[in-house]
């Protein structure tokens, strides 16, 4: 498994060439609430549906090359972003520092979303910032999401500020 091959597929998934990954995540990828994400800024140029989706398909490909649950962790990892504003408005400040704050609104609204939602999909969604909120899972499934979480958001920031790493990148998800 090449990491960055899986990454950038995951720019392009559908139900053919990632069948197993939306086995375990569509009727959380296709509800209102997740496709909602696409109106937010996530990192610079990148869109919160579409990082929530690299980091899920990420943490499905990594479970399932180390024989562990694929279908919890990348429904945890789908779900670890889901908030329904944009941190960087100054709409009374309620939700900063948001760093710290939101993997608990994330964990929340996955719980409203998800009414069967595991204790091991909320525990991931609540530790993801570490080491930011130095809450450490419990669980292994919670280290691969804190993994692909990071390992994505470096990617976008990068695509955000590197007009030939970007030039590159968009020559690759065209294919």
């Amino acid at each position: 498994m090449k990491l960055f091959s899986e990454y950038v597929k995951s720019y392009n998934l559908n139900l053919e060439n990632a069948s197993g990954f939306f086995d375990a995540v569509s009727d959380l990828y296709f509800s209102p609430q997740v496709q909602s994400l696409k109106q937010y800024e996530q990192h610079f140029e990148i869109d919160r549906l579409q990082h929530v989706t690299s980091v899920s398909y990420l943490s499905y490909v990594i479970a399932e090359k180390l024989g562990w649950d694929s279908r919890i962790i990348a429904r945890g990892s789908l779900l670890h972003d889901l908030n329904y504003y944009d941190w960087r408005d100054g709409d009374g400040e309620w939700h900063r520092p948001h760093g710290y704050k939101h993997p608990i609104f994330s964990a929340y609204n996955a719980i409203e979303l998800n009414k069967e939602i595991t204790d091991i999909e909320i525990e991931m969604i609540k530790c993801h910032m570490f080491p930011l909120t130095l809450r450490l899972p419990k669980h292994k499934e919670g280290y691969i999401l804190i993994f692909a979480d990071k390992y994505c958001a470096n990617r976008e920031v990068l695509y955000s500020f590197s007009k030939s790493y970007k030039k590159k990148f968009d020559k690759l998800i065209k294919g």
